[in-house]
């Protein structure tokens, strides 16, 4: 008597005849989300440096990039469908809207979080405005701002599955096939994939946050200074010898 095929089994059948299909819709999720993420970066770095200059205009703009977060993903898509119908222009209008507080609220929190007397003392050094924001306040916020694109890119990644739904790629049309047709096999060789790229994301950025950090930071220049200290004394101590034979 036959039993019943068990999920791991049916799990392994599915990948092995659509692995094609699987790493196509893999790379459409990667597409959408690097894109979204990459216009997410674009527009609210800039305007975070710019709210450090305004402060009047702050609580409207992160108050409305708040708002945004808090619509459910699957309204907003809809809301969406009026202005740009259905399709991956809906679903990464949709992502950058949803992924934008982290990146913004970051942004400006990590520049107003360096020391003022930093930038009183790079102005006095002669310093333009801008050679302030590159070689010192954005240097220092750095880990800052990571962070937030972090947050932002977990947050898009998932969601991005939910753009199957107004007629998108990526791994939700795998999700909500198997929905469908109630097959958790399926299912779940679409949410793998995406749980996997989330988790390689965060850990990613994790590591550049760690590497940007302060204790970090000040390892390697401690280590750059050690290393300037031995390569001139051995240059001293070769001065020293080259004399004594010469004397």
């Amino acid at each position: 008597m036959n039993s019943d095929p068990t999920f791991m089994e049916l799990l392994y059948k599915f990948v092995a005849k659509n692995y094609d299909r699987i790493l196509f819709l893999t790379w459409q999720h990667i597409y959408i989300s690097l894109i979204a993420l990459g216009i997410t970066i674009i527009i609210c770095v800039p305007l975070g440096i710019y709210l450090t200059k305004n402060e009047k205009l702050t609580p409207y703009a992160i108050g409305l990039a708040n708002i945004f977060e808090t619509i459910p993903s699957l309204a907003l898509l809809a809301f969406l469908i009026f202005p740009l119908g259905i399709g991956n222009k809906n679903a990464i209008c949709a992502l950058v809207l949803y992924a934008a507080l982290p990146v913004l609220q970051n942004t400006y929190t990590g520049i107003k979080s360096v020391p003022p007397s930093l930038v009183q003392a790079a102005r006095g050094m002669g310093m333009t405005e801008m050679q302030i924001l590159f070689k010192v306040q954005l240097p220092l916020a750095r880990p800052v701002l990571i962070a937030g694109m972090r947050v932002a890119t977990v947050w898009i990644i998932g969601t991005a599955t939910l753009a199957a739904a107004i007629g998108g790629g990526g791994l939700g049309k795998l999700i909500f096939s198997g929905l469908a047709s109630i097959r958790y096999e399926v299912v779940f060789a679409g949410a793998l994939p995406a749980t996997v790229l989330a988790l390689f994301a965060d850990q990613g950025l994790k590591m550049v946050q760690e590497y940007y950090s302060p204790k970090n930071r000040a390892m390697r220049l401690a280590r750059k200074a050690e290393k300037l200290e031995k390569i001139n004394r051995e240059e001293m101590e070769e001065n020293c010898q080259e004399n004594m034979v010469s004397g």
